[in-house]
């Protein structure tokens, strides 16, 4: 599975730009599937299984990163807008990299100065792309914030993990199964997630699922003066209650939790005051989609050292398997 998640996890693939990471995950999903096609938005679906309840399981495929905007006449230095949450406090000396393989530097306006105490604008930071013989990007193009994964122990280091440390999981669970189920299930990797949940609407839609569950990271409580919440790193699996975009309803928590203690599968709960997922979107395509969502713990979240725990990803696979791989009672 390290192997799977190195590939994902390094792969490029911003919002709106997914077409790189859709094809790895094509060609590893492919041998398990009953089906696989691409929608008009971009979303790679995957079916498998047919009768039973149809469950839609949606990871996204998009990381946050940068569109070059303008490019200054002196110096060919690149001005940037962000795509998707990113941080102010972490661009200073980040690496960006462009789908043809160009490196740059994100700098700052007096960054020894007020920068050293201050997060500054937006409009103050810039992209260095030079050469020594000129600027290597056009205005219009958009990259990814970059670094290579690591491993500190059990812990798995790198950018990206959000969100697709939820791409592996649906893989594995769908190696796991073998188009073993009782059930019509859904594995939708979709696109656009960070801009505003574009991908899941739309394939929501399509499917018109009988019970939504999301994957995605969610932020812990673990850390010093963070946040207060009940997930921590290598706490398992984290079943969420509820999140700013998301009420899970009593039923779906229950099938998760039910399930976790059957199966004796490490779990935890998650209740998140800041941020949703790709669920959000589904619960309320047509009619309505009773939705859940299985989370993996994640420290720094946004940032190109995004932090999880391989023990908690193999929680969440076992929890997921054991919901889709059963006959479901709701």
């Amino acid at each position: 599975m390290k192997d799977l998640i190195k590939k994902l996890v390094e792969a490029w693939g911003p919002s709106g730009y997914e077409h790189g990471v859709r094809e790895l995950i094509r060609q590893e999903v492919t041998p398990f599937a009953d089906d696989v096609r691409v929608d008009p938005l971009g979303n790679l679906i995957c079916r498998v299984g047919s009768g039973g309840k149809k469950i839609m399981i949606a990871a996204h495929m998009d990381e946050i990163g940068v569109m070059a905007l303008f490019t200054e006449p002196t110096s060919g230095y690149l001005r940037f807008a962000p795509i998707g949450g990113v941080l102010q406090t972490s661009l200073l000396g980040m690496r960006v990299r462009f789908e043809n393989g160009v490196t740059g530097v994100i700098g700052a306006h007096d960054y020894f100065g007020a920068g050293r105490t201050t997060a500054s604008e937006i409009d103050n930071f810039f992209i260095d792309v030079s050469t020594g013989e000129g600027n290597a990007i056009e205005a219009g193009t958009p990259a990814i914030f970059w670094r290579t994964m690591e491993e500190r122990g059990s812990r798995l280091i790198a950018k990206s993990m959000d969100d697709r440390i939820g791409c592996v999981v649906a893989i594995e669970t769908m190696r796991r199964l073998n188009k073993q189920t009782p059930n019509e299930l859904y594995f939708v990797f979709t696109v656009q997630e960070e801009v505003g949940l574009r991908g899941a609407r739309a394939a929501a839609y399509g499917v018109d699922p009988d019970i939504g569950i999301a994957l995605d990271v969610t932020s812990t409580g673990d850390m010093i003066k963070n946040q207060k919440m009940e997930v921590k790193l290598g706490g398992g699996a984290a079943i969420k209650i509820h999140d700013t975009g998301h009420v899970v309803p009593p039923a779906i928590r229950d099938w998760m939790v039910n399930r976790a203690q059957t199966d004796g599968i490490p779990h935890q709960f998650e209740l998140l005051t800041i941020g949703t997922t790709d669920a959000a979107g589904i619960q309320v395509a047509r009619a309505g989609v009773p939705s859940g969502a299985i989370s993996i713990p994640c420290r720094f979240v946004h940032t190109t050292s995004e932090t999880v725990d391989i023990n908690d990803v193999d929680a969440c696979v076992k929890l997921l398997t054991g919901l889709v791989g059963n006959s479901v009672n709701l």
